[in-house]
């Protein structure tokens, strides 16, 4: 399983008074960020990667970013990813559940998520860079870290 931070979205945090189903409303990709995205799914691919699945939270800077890392699978939602950056109440609760998502992926192949920086720092004790992938996989009690993958550089996918 490989966790991704999402691609290039300038500032940090959302706006205030965002709304999840409104992208005008919500930090977004950049075209730097886009081209980032077709390279995260370029380095698999040139490596022989299989992914079989992918997730992401309801955020549309992780959907696009697995939209275009990953055209040919259908990214599902998985709102245990959505980012609890505004609201760290919810940390505890979301994290559990992204970890017993995470502990019942059965493949076969990979499972790509594509979530923030605070639920891989959370699942992980790794602060990721937009792009970054940790790779991961299931333990009795959540995950452990396998290797990382750094935010892929230069142009073309």
């Amino acid at each position: 399983m490989i966790l991704f931070r999402h691609a290039i979205a300038p500032g940090g945090g959302d706006p205030a008074g965002y709304r999840l189903g409104d992208c005008a409303t919500q930090r977004n990709l950049d075209s730097q960020g886009r081209a980032q995205a077709r390279r995260m799914g370029g380095q698999l691919r040139r490596k022989g990667v299989r992914v079989t699945a992918v997730w992401t939270s309801q955020w549309c800077r992780t959907k696009e970013t697995a939209a275009l890392a990953f055209p040919q699978q259908r990214a599902v939602e998985q709102p245990a990813f959505n980012s609890f950056f505004d609201d760290r109440a919810k940390a505890d609760g979301q994290t559990a559940q992204a970890r017993a998502l995470l502990q019942g992926w059965r493949g076969p192949g990979v499972l790509v998520v594509t979530t923030h920086q605070v639920n891989i720092a959370a699942l992980t004790g790794i602060s990721p860079s937009s792009g970054e992938g940790i790779v991961v996989r299931a333990a009795n009690d959540g995950v452990v870290v396998v290797g990382r993958m750094p935010p892929p550089a230069g142009p073309g996918p």
